[in-house]
């Protein structure tokens, strides 16, 4: 039964119906309570999607990731989604697996199902035609992360650069000087500002990076492996310390250099970077930064949300702005200064 047959059923028009659905205290006790009656007896369900369209509203948002298997990622989609419930609506998780296309699809149909709202976790870029097309369907997106596109739409991220050079600086204190840098490819614009923030703490003070223990590494355990023997294989001399872009690249570079039968940090000193569960249970601990990924969610969702109100009142017009979220370096003994075990800010 549809609200078209109840309405008849109940002698009302289909507006009446309606405004007991939506408002039912400007209907008639009487009327109400007998429309009440029809709808519980026929068991009768809205077709919120359409109720949605009718108010410019779906109730739902979409959030484009580019992997599941993260877990990183994950904590992020969990404050996305924590924001989401407590505003009554539903998010669309898309996993565009890496690939731009994918992620050009995934909006596509997002934006045909009028989704109320757009975020974008380390996007891949988009082109400038079809950012335009986005622009002029007015439809609310925040970024989340480093991007090409974060200067579009209102963004959060953390100072990937800024958090890097913290540690190298660490590292320097620590006596390091030979430092190898394993590199993933993915987020690609967050891992280059890594590394710029890598370079320039080394520029800085002075000592001089060597390109060939700077290698490009697949963002996973096995991307580190691989890389952590190339780089020793591609030296005289092993580093007396290398740092990854991402937590799974350290634990298989740690994996790579005790099967070398190096020791850890004695020898070789291992830093990673996200913080993941996992790192501080490695042997030895996984000295790493830690990037509020729960917080960057929260914050990119009540962005979003306040991006959708002002969306009903034409005249609430902004440039893109930024939330900038602080990182911290947590020390631990892979780093090899283990007198000063602790928390870095």
């Amino acid at each position: 039964m549809n609200i078209k047959q109840i309405a008849e059923k109940a002698g009302v028009s289909v507006a009446t119906v309606s405004r007991v659905l939506n408002h039912p205290e400007s209907v008639a006790e009487n009327t109400r309570e007998r429309i009440q009656r029809i709808i519980d007896e026929e068991e009768y369900t809205p077709n919120w999607f359409a109720r949605g369209l009718n108010f410019n509203k779906t109730r739902t948002i979409g959030l484009v990731i580019p992997h599941t298997l993260n877990s990183t990622y994950m904590e992020i989609v969990n404050g996305v989604e924590e924001v989401a419930r407590q505003k009554g609506y539903i998010t669309f998780v898309c996993n565009m697996e890496g690939d731009p296309e994918i992620e050009k699809k995934y909006i596509d149909q997002l934006v045909t199902r009028r989704v109320d709202g757009i975020i974008m976790l380390y996007s891949f870029g988009l082109d400038g035609g079809y950012i335009r097309w986005m622009k002029e369907l007015e439809m609310p997106v925040v970024t989340i992360g480093e991007s090409k596109i974060m200067t579009e739409w209102d963004s959060v991220r953390v100072d990937s650069r800024e958090a890097m050079a913290k540690m190298t600086s660490y590292m320097l204190e620590c006596g390091h000087r030979k430092i190898g840098f394993l590199k993933g490819t993915d987020p690609d614009m967050e891992t280059g500002s890594m590394l710029q923030g890598f370079r320039n703490v080394m520029k800085a003070s002075g000592i001089p990076v060597e390109e060939k223990l700077i290698v490009d590494v697949e963002n996973n355990i096995e991307g580190g492996y691989i890389g952590m023997k190339k780089m020793i294989g591609g030296s005289p001399e092993p580093p007396d310390a290398v740092m990854a872009t991402g937590d799974e690249i350290a634990y298989g570079a740690m994996d790579a250099i005790k099967e070398l039968e190096y020791r850890i940090p004695e020898d070789i000193a291992v830093t990673g970077f996200g913080n993941d569960r996992m790192s501080s249970l490695m042997e030895p601990k996984l000295t790493t930064v830690e990037l509020p990924y729960r917080k960057m969610g929260i914050y990119g969702a009540r962005v979003l949300f306040d991006n959708i109100e002002e969306k009903q009142d034409k005249n609430a017009k902004h440039p893109a702005g930024v939330i900038k979220l602080q990182a911290k370096s947590r020390i631990r003994k892979s780093c090899g200064h283990e007198g000063r075990i602790g928390e870095m800010f």
